[in-house]
């Protein structure tokens, strides 16, 4: 997207330039190859949701300081950053590796695995990477399916921490690309807050999204560990990718909407 192109003139259209560049922004390659590795440890398509939510609200965190900087003082924050940016992508190329050898690594030591098992005559499925299964009747016996434990909220950290240093790579240069055109500070701090917003309920129906294929009832465990391994292949590849490009120049991710 060239920002050179993004112009917004009062608080309205900033809402609306904000909101829909966020819901665009969040579906950047590296943003979903991440969350994918992520999806798979839910156990409920409500705590897919959640991973959405937590990985927003890290994405987030960053943007605000950051574009609340960037309206007070603009200039001086764009000089500071820029030399450093490089080195935040490069981070996210690292992250991107040790999450597909993390779940290579969990696949090799078991920990990913289905109990089926029935409750008030309906069979359910669950997918659980945190024992092996020596311990699965215990966790069974204690298994909780209450409706309302479903919606809870479950903060992820794991999540958060990887959404801010999304938000410190690729996004603060969109911020800095186009807040220090919005005409007043409203405007700018408008953009600002749906932009994030936009990213929140994009990634949360994207992570949901992703996580279907794991939590839909089989009688086998082989096209879930298909599917876990692929999240894990494409997110070492985009990492090598990305670290190739930063490092000699090369053009592997221009293929993606990076």
């Amino acid at each position: 997207m060239d920002h050179d192109l993004v112009k917004f003139s009062g608080i309205i259209s900033a809402i609306i330039v904000g909101f829909f560049i966020g819901l665009r922004h969040s579906l950047d390659g590296d943003h979903v190859v991440a969350v994918s590795t992520m999806a798979k440890d839910v156990r409920s398509f409500f705590g897919t949701i959640w991973i959405g939510l937590s990985w927003g609200l890290g994405h987030s965190t960053p943007l605000i300081i950051i574009g609340v900087l960037v309206l007070l003082i603009k200039d001086d924050i764009i000089d500071i950053y820029e030399p450093i940016s490089s080195y935040f992508e490069l981070l996210v190329s690292l992250m991107l590796i040790f999450l597909g050898l993390q779940v290579f690594w969990k696949l090799f030591r078991g920990n990913f695995h289905f109990h089926m098992h029935e409750h008030d005559g309906v069979d359910h499925t669950h997918l659980h990477n945190t024992h092996n299964h020596n311990n699965s009747k215990e966790i069974e016996s204690n298994h909780k399916h209450s409706f309302i434990f479903g919606l809870a909220p479950f903060f992820r950290i794991k999540s958060y921490l990887i959404g801010i240093v999304h938000g410190l790579a690729g996004s603060a240069a969109v911020i800095l690309a186009i807040l220090p055109t919005s005409p007043n500070f409203s405007s700018g701090f408008s953009y600002l807050i749906f932009f994030c917003i936009g990213t929140i309920v994009s990634m949360s129906i994207m992570t949901f999204l992703i996580a279907t294929p794991f939590l839909m009832k089989s009688k086998s465990n082989n096209l879930s560990k298909i599917l876990i391994s692929l999240a894990g292949v494409m997110s070492i590849a985009l990492g090598l990718a990305l670290g190739s490009d930063l490092i000699f120049e090369s053009t592997f991710t221009d293929i993606l909407w990076y």
